[in-house]
């Protein structure tokens, strides 16, 4: 946490140090399943410090999962999703890989 000097009646406000995050939206794998692949990836993506937060099932679309990463760097991370992706692709052109949202 950082303090930040305030003009309100308070001499100081509690400012959260920035720290961001991973959102993975992925569509027609069931909930179950990705949850299984994260957990078994778990000591993988930490590795690449990533670390996961949250795993959501859309309640409107059963059919899409949301998760979440904190992580260490933005740059670091979109390098590796990057040639993660290609390498899937290369493999796969038709590879289901999820969109990724980087949050700051």
């Amino acid at each position: 946490m950082v303090y930040k000097k305030s003009k309100s009646l308070f001499s100081k406000t509690l400012i959260p140090k920035k720290m961001p995050h991973l959102l993975a939206k992925l569509r027609n794998v069931p909930f179950q399943t990705i949850k299984e692949v994260l957990e078994k990836d778990k000591a993988f993506h930490a590795s690449e410090e990533m670390f996961l937060e949250h795993i959501w099932q859309n309640v409107d679309d059963e059919n899409e999962v949301l998760f979440l990463f904190r992580i260490n760097s933005i740059e670091n991370t979109k390098k590796l999703i990057d040639k993660l992706h290609t390498k899937a692709l290369e493999q796969n052109p038709e590879a289901n890989l999820p969109t990724m949202i980087y949050l700051q």
